[in-house]
């Protein structure tokens, strides 16, 4: 069985979902800056390490609660 969680989503281009796959976790991320790439990791503590890098808090001063938000729903898988 697949669970798929939503990160995010702003529109059908800028969006971010991940689905727990037995034992691997998929990330995929699509932004009309890159393109679609997609991340597989092998436990939860690596998601969230992957998670932090890629939304450092500082970038997001002034917009904490967003930051706040994009975290939970990873804490979430």
């Amino acid at each position: 069985m697949i669970k798929k969680h939503q990160i995010y989503k702003h529109d059908n281009w800028n969006m971010m979902t991940v689905e727990v796959q037995g034992k691997y976790i998929v990330l995929r991320e699509i932004s009309d800056q890159w393109g679609e790439e997609t991340h597989t990791f092998l436990s939860r503590p690596a998601l969230m390490k992957w998670a932090n890098d890629r939304f450092p808090k500082e970038e997001f001063v002034g917009r904490e609660e967003e930051w706040k938000e994009i975290m939970d729903a990873f804490k979430l898988v």
